[in-house]
């Protein structure tokens, strides 16, 4: 089975993905690392180069060559879901479940403030309230799409091994 986390940055996909892969021995893999082995170059780096429509295409590609994997948590790219016929791909995979992980705008705010010059997407947001904006929108346009996963778990105010827990209880 894959297991594929989706949600906003800052939702915990990378973290939780790691910990969820661990306990259910299965292989780990962070998507965005993913494409950029492949492209040899950082997402960054091909969003500057190549451009977003470039990306977006690779993106779809490289989810195509991980469909059919076998026993890996998947933490894809905050965009990934959102862009062409990625989230109905991911849906209709054989032996594979898509996870919402869920987090509120403050508490994404508070996970991502701090972090902005690791993340090129918000590295330009001064201030927690501009932050905050810019999340709002950002998950308007995204949430339709992540809500079609088959299951979702709220993040806000949980510690990575209760989420890990929570999931494990509504996977088996």
């Amino acid at each position: 089975m894959i297991l594929f986390l989706v949600g906003y940055m800052g939702s915990g996909k990378s973290l939780i993905g790691r910990q969820l892969a661990e306990v259910l021995n299965y292989n780990y893999m962070d998507f965005d690392d993913y494409i950029e082995q492949n492209e040899n170059a950082t997402i960054k780096t091909i969003f500057e180069t190549k451009g977003e429509i470039y990306f977006r295409k690779a993106e779809s590609n490289y989810l195509q060559s991980v469909l059919n994997l076998d026993n890996t948590v998947i933490s894809l790219g905050g965009g990934t879901p959102c862009y062409g016929r990625n989230m109905e791909q991911l849906i209709m995979a054989n032996d594979a479940l898509c996870i919402y992980l869920k987090a509120t705008i403050p508490t994404l705010v508070d996970r991502l403030f701090d972090e902005r010059s690791k993340r090129p997407l918000i590295s330009h947001i001064a201030s927690k309230d501009v932050l905050s904006e810019f999340i709002g929108k950002h998950l308007f346009e995204r949430a339709p799409f992540y809500e079609q996963s088959q299951l979702q778990i709220k993040t806000d105010d949980k510690s990575v091994s209760t989420i890990v827990e929570e999931l494990l209880l509504q996977l088996f």
